[in-house]
C-alpha cells in the first residue's frame, strides 16, 4: 500500500523534511548559503508568507548570528502549509541572495526591445512614469492605462490605478488559468471554487484528478491532504495522457486521448444516472434540471465515449462505480490551470454537474464551505467612476467574464479602426507577460503600440527588456505587505514583515505606488504614514495588533457559524437564478450558450506532429524561479517527454538535444533534451513550463531548455468568458537549429 511517506518522497518534495533529517539536497543548499552568509543559525525569527507561488504559505525567516538570512520554515499554525514548506518555499532564500537581481531603476534608451538601458535615480524614474500617465490621461483618458499583476504589489498598484480612474486591472491567472472553472461553478452552485480550493481532500474517499497534477504543481496544502487521504485508504483516479506523479499513486490511471475529457465526463454522468448511482435525495432537494440532464446524456454511453477517448467502456463503468461507492465523500477535482481547448467553461460545468449528482458539494470529503475574515480597507475617498472599461473593446463578447482579461487587455492595446481608443500604457507588476500570455508575437505587437510600459520586478525577466522604465522591487523577505487573508476551514490572517533591509537600490511596491500617487495628486488614497501604521490600524479593527502578529505570524479566528458542511436535510438557498444547484444552467441559456455541456471534437495533430502538453515541476513556479540558485540545484532545465514508439520512428535517444517546430512554423530558440518514456501517450509530448529564457542577465537559466510559450501560437478563446485555450498546438522535431529561429 502506498503511504504518505512514499507519496512525499516520490513527489521529490518536502525539502523542509530533508532539512530536518539531512540529505544531499539540503546539504547542497546549505553549502550554497554558507558561501554567502557564513555563521550559525540563531533562534530569532521573523514572520512572513511566501511569495514564490500564489499559495502564500505562512512561515518564519531565521537568521544566523551575523544577522544574515539563513532559512525559511513553515508556521505550524498555518492551514496553507501546516508547518511544512515545499522546495520552492524553502528555496525562497535564493531570491534574496540572487546576484542577478534588478538592483536600481532603469530607463530605456533606443528602440523598445533593444535592451539598452541606463541607470536612473528613483526620482527620475518615477517622474518619467507620472509624466507618461498624465499625458495618456490628458490625450486619451485614464482608462487607457492597464495594470497586469500577479503578486502582492498588485494591491498597491491596483489602488493607484483605480484612484487614477482606470478599472483595467487584470491578473493573467484569470484568462490564462482558472477563469473557466470559476464561471462554471458559479453558474452551477452560485459560488466559485476560490483559492485555496475548498476541496475537502483530507476526508475524501475518492479523488478524481482530471488533468490536475497534484504533487507536481505543488499546491502545498492539497499535497499534504492527498497524502493523508492515501493513508486512510482513499481511491485516486487520475485522468491524464501522461503517467504523472499523481498517477503513480492512483488505483486507476486513465491515459485519455488529449482533448476528449468532456466526452469522458459526460459518459460518467450517463452511467451514474442510468445505474441509479446518483444521490437521489440530494438531487431532488437541491438541484434544478435533472430531467433535462438525464435526457441530454441518454445516448452518451461508455461505448460512445470509448470511440472518442480510447478509454475502455468497462474502465469507465468501474471508475464511475468507484466514485458512487465513495459518495458523497468524493471529489472530481476542478483543477487550477484549466484553459485547454476553448470549450473549457463547459468542460468545467461537466465537472461541477458530476460533483452535484454525487452529492459532494457542501459534504464532508467533498467540498466544504470556507470562511474568510474581511480586513477593513484603510480609509480613502471614493474612487472616480470610469468612463469605459475593457469590455467596450469587445462588444457582445465574453459576457460571463467576471474579471478583466489579461489577454483582452493585450488585444485591446493593438490599434483597431473599430475602437475609439486602444490601451496606451501598461503597468506590469510581478508577471513575465512574454512567457505568460500565449501568442508571443501578438504580445510584442501590443507592446510596440504602447506609449508607456513600466515593469516592476525583482528579476530581469524577458518583459523587462521591452520596458520604458524598470523599477526594481525588493523581495518579499525585505518588506511589509498587506495582511494575507484567504478562505479556509477557519478564517486566518498572516503577516509578512521585513527580515532584512532591502538589498541594493530596491524598494517595496507600496513605496513605489505611494510615491507615484504624490506625483499624480492622489496622496489621499495612500493616507497612512507608514506600512506599520496602516497594518496596525487594520489589525486593531480585527481585535489584534501589529505587535501580536509580529509574535505569532498567523492568527486563527472562530467560524461565525458551525456550517463547514450542509446539515442533513437543511433547506439551502443557492445564489443562482432558481435558488438551486443548476444542472441545467439558466444563466448560460439566457446568454445564448448550451445550458448543459455538449461534446465537440477538436483538431488532431497533422502527420508528424504531436500535441504539446505542458505543466509544472515541483521545484519551480512558472518562469519566475528558474534562475534561483537553490532551485536550479534541484532542476536546472526542462526535458521533452516522448513515447518510445515515436522516439524509434525518429531515431531519438534519451538525453539527445532536439529543436521543436510548431504547426505555424515557429521554431524553438534553444534545444531541449529528450526523455524517452512509456509514461506518455504516443500522440503527445510533455514539457515543464518556465524554461528557455533568452535574457542573458539570467545567468543560471539562460538558454536552458525550451520555452513552451514560444510554441503556443494558436489560441482557442472560450466564448463564454474569454479564457485562452492553449493546448491546440502541435510540435515536430529536428536535429539542427534552423536559420529562422524564433527570437523575441
Amino acid at each position: 500500500m502506498t503511504t504518505r511517506r512514499d507519496f512525499i518522497k516520490i513527489s521529490g518534495i518536502g525539502i523542509s523534511g530533508l532539512m530536518a533529517g539531512g540529505g544531499a539536497a539540503y546539504r547542497a543548499m546549505a553549502q550554497t548559503l554558507n558561501k554567502e552568509i557564513g555563521g550559525h543559525i540563531s533562534d530569532k525569527r521573523t514572520p512572513t508568507y511566501c511569495e514564490v507561488c500564489f499559495w502564500k504559505c505562512a512561515g518564519w525567516v531565521y537568521k544566523n548570528d551575523k544577522g544574515n538570512i539563513w532559512k525559511i520554515a513553515g508556521n505550524k499554525e498555518d492551514y496553507h502549509c501546516n508547518g511544512r514548506f515545499c522546495p520552492r518555499g524553502t528555496g525562497g532564500v535564493g531570491m534574496y541572495y540572487d546576484e542577478d537581481r534588478l538592483k536600481t531603476p532603469l530607463i530605456r534608451e533606443g528602440k523598445r526591445g533593444s535592451q539598452y538601458f541606463r541607470q536612473a535615480t528613483w526620482e527620475e524614474a518615477l517622474d518619467k512614469i507620472a509624466d507618461g500617465m498624465k499625458k495618456i490621461a490628458r490625450e486619451h483618458g485614464p482608462e487607457c492605462i492597464a495594470l497586469f499583476t500577479h503578486g502582492s504589489g498588485g494591491a498597491y498598484f491596483g489602488r493607484l490605478l483605480k484612484a487614477f480612474g482606470s478599472p483595467n486591472i487584470a491578473a493573467p491567472s484569470y484568462a490564462q488559468c482558472r477563469g473557466p472553472r470559476e464561471v462554471a461553478f458559479i453558474a452551477t452552485y452560485g459560488e466559485g471554487v476560490d483559492s485555496p480550493e475548498r476541496t475537502d481532500i483530507r476526508d475524501t474517499r475518492c479523488l478524481v484528478l482530471i488533468g490536475s497534477h497534484i504533487g507536481e504543481n505543488m499546491h502545498n496544502g492539497q499535497v499534504q491532504e492527498m497524502s493523508d487521504a492515501i493513508d486512510k485508504g482513499a481511491s485516486i483516479i487520475t485522468v491524464d495522457p501522461r503517467f504523472s506523479t499523481a498517477a503513480s499513486k492512483s488505483k486507476f490511471w486513465l491515459p485519455i486521448k488529449p482533448a476528449t475529457d468532456l466526452a469522458l465526463l459526460l459518459a460518467w454522468i450517463h452511467i451514474i444516472i442510468e445505474e441509479g448511482w446518483y444521490d437521489k435525495e440530494y438531487v431532488k432537494k437541491y438541484t434544478f434540471g435533472f430531467e433535462e440532464l438525464k435526457q441530454h446524456v441518454k445516448d452518451m454511453t461508455p461505448e460512445w465515449a470509448y470511440g472518442i477517448t480510447t478509454i475502455k467502456p468497462n474502465i469507465i463503468r468501474e471508475t464511475a462505480r468507484e466514485m458512487a461507492n465513495a459518495a458523497p465523500s468524493v471529489i472530481i477535482h476542478p483543477g487550477r490551470h484549466v484553459t485547454w481547448y476553448g470549450d473549457d467553461t463547459q468542460r468545467l460545468r461537466a465537472v461541477a454537474i458530476l460533483n452535484a449528482i454525487l452529492g459532494s458539494w457542501g459534504r464532508r470529503g467533498g467540498f466544504y464551505i470556507p470562511d474568510k475574515i474581511s480586513v477593513p480597507d484603510y480609509p480613502h475617498p471614493p474612487y472616480p467612476k470610469p468612463q469605459r472599461t475593457w469590455r467596450e473593446a469587445f462588444p457582445g463578447k465574453f459576457p460571463l467574464a467576471g474579471l478583466a482579461l489579461a489577454s483582452g487587455l493585450c488585444d485591446a492595446t493593438i490599434p483597431n479602426a473599430s475602437r475609439d481608443c486602444s490601451i496606451k500604457g501598461w503597468l506590469v507588476d510581478g508577471t513575465n507577460l512574454i512567457e505568460t500570455l500565449p501568442n508571443q508575437k501578438n504580445t510584442i505587437e501590443a507592446i510596440q503600440s504602447l506609449d508607456l510600459l513600466v515593469v516592476v520586478d525583482t528579476m530581469p525577466m524577458e518583459i523587462t527588456g521591452w520596458a520604458d522604465v524598470v523599477l526594481p522591487e525588493c523581495t518579499y523577505l525585505e518588506r511589509y505587505d498587506m495582511i494575507r487573508t484567504s478562505p479556509h476551514r477557519k478564517p486566518q490572517i498572516a503577516l509578512r514583515m521585513p527580515a532584512a533591509e532591502p538589498k541594493y537600490n530596491t524598494k517595496p511596491a507600496e513605496w513605489m505606488a505611494k510615491e507615484l500617487a504624490k506625483r499624480l495628486n492622489l496622496e489621499e488614497y495612500f493616507a497612512w504614514n507608514s506600512m506599520e501604521d496602516m497594518l496596525d490600524w487594520q489589525l486593531k479593527q480585527l481585535g489584534s495588533s501589529l505587535e501580536e502578529m509580529q509574535r505569532v505570524g498567523v492568527k486563527t479566528f472562530p467560524r461565525e457559524y458551525d456550517d463547514l458542511y450542509f446539515p442533513d436535510g437543511e433547506e439551502i438557498s443557492f445564489n443562482t437564478n432558481t435558488g438551486k444547484i443548476e444542472l441545467y444552467s439558466t444563466e448560460f441559456a439566457d446568454a445564448g450558450f448550451d445550458p448543459i455541456p455538449t461534446y465537440t471534437a477538436h483538431e488532431e495533430p497533422p502527420d508528424g506532429f504531436y500535441r504539446l502538453n505542458y505543466g509544472r515541476g515541483p521545484a519551480h513556479t512558472f518562469s519566475r524561479t528558474s534562475n534561483n540558485a537553490n532551485l536550479t540545484d534541484i532542476m536546472d532545465e526542462n526535458v521533452l517527454w516522448i513515447n518510445p514508439k515515436v522516439a524509434r520512428e525518429w531515431g531519438i535517444k534519451s538525453g539527445q538535444k532536439i529543436w521543436l517546430k510548431n504547426q505555424d512554423g515557429v521554431v524553438s530558440q534553444f534545444p531541449i533534451k529528450a526523455r524517452v518514456t512509456e509514461r506518455i501517450r504516443w500522440d503527445s509530448v510533455f514539457m515543464v513550463h518556465g524554461f528557455g529564457h533568452n535574457d542573458k542577465r539570467l545567468t543560471r537559466c539562460y538558454g536552458k531548455g525550451a520555452s513552451d510559450t514560444s510554441m503556443i501560437t494558436r489560441v482557442h478563446t472560450d466564448p463564454l468568458m474569454g479564457g485562452t485555450g492553449m493546448r491546440g498546438n502541435f510540435v515536430t522535431f529536428f536535429f539542427e537549429p534552423e536559420k529562422e529561429e524564433a527570437t523575441l
